[in-house]
């Protein structure tokens, strides 16, 4: 009997123990979403809107139900990511994956390394499953609510059907099991792409304008080049880079004349530089 009692209460123990982390994991997704999707929001759509007004990407503007269905289907995006996360990293399945937690397993160098190229290993997989999502047979029944916001703001950034939130959450699987990556590697990858991509759903175009004048145009996206996404609903399909649009012919040909044109909109004392 006491054996029974001491099998049951390990079993709690662990479930206890795994129900924490993931409620650790689910309150750090849903506080990097509100924070900084919130902050952009205030910042350009409330605070200083005025100021920013010329960096506007499209002249319409987004309503109060856009941004409740777009917070709405990103709290279910938020949870769907919390699970992969749980599974893979806190659950036996991490034993299967190149995961670590001891920084001394590898160089510290490798933690800035691995997250550069899991950015790069997420922009293919992303641009790949962006153009899948597109087919017409997959888009009705996935993609659409994610382009319901024609003229997107940051709450568009998790705003997926719970079916594409599952194919953006799974780019964990390839990576864990591609390239070691600290706990910590996890993290700032989750982080930046998250502010990535609340810059390319933004609706204003805030990139440095000495950036037009480098060599970094031609390989980063723009806020421009992802909302042009949305409003004409196919090109420009990319994440991170213009890498695959460019080397598939998928980027939007107006794209750059369009990225100049709000670029000499802007006033100096609104450019970030």
């Amino acid at each position: 009997m006491a054996h029974i009692t001491d099998n049951f209460a390990l079993k709690s123990k662990v479930m206890e123990d795994g129900f924490l982390i993931f409620a650790a994991i689910l309150f750090e997704s849903a506080a990097r979403y509100f924070l900084i999707a919130g902050i952009a929001f205030l910042i350009f759509y409330n605070l200083f809107s005025d100021k920013f007004r010329l960096q506007k990407i499209q002249k319409r503007a987004a309503k109060r139900k856009d941004f409740i269905r777009e917070i709405v289907h990103s709290a279910s995006s938020t949870l769907i990511f919390a699970i992969i996360a749980f599974l893979l990293l806190a659950t036996p399945l991490r034993d299967y994956t190149q995961a670590y937690s001891e920084v001394g397993d590898y160089p510290i160098w490798w933690i800035g390394a691995s997250l550069a190229l899991s950015l790069i290993i997420h922009d293919t997989y992303f641009y790949w499953m962006h153009r899948l999502m597109h087919h017409p047979k997959i888009y009705k029944h996935a993609h659409l609510v994610h382009h319901k916001s024609i003229n997107p703001t940051p709450f568009a950034s998790y705003s997926f059907h719970w079916l594409e939130a599952i194919g953006e959450g799974l780019v964990l699987v390839p990576l864990l099991f591609l390239l070691p990556m600290h706990d910590l590697t996890v993290l700032l990858f989750t982080a930046s792409s998250f502010v990535i991509n609340v810059y390319g759903h933004l609706g204003y175009e805030i990139m440095p304008k000495f950036v037009r004048k480098t060599a970094i145009f031609s390989i980063i996206n723009t806020s421009t080049h992802h909302n042009l996404h949305h409003s004409r609903f196919n090109g420009n399909y990319g994440l991170y880079f213009r890498f695959w649009d460019r080397i598939m012919g998928t980027e939007i040909p107006e794209y750059v004349e369009i990225y100049d044109k709000l670029r000499m909109k802007r006033k100096p004392e609104a450019s970030f530089k």
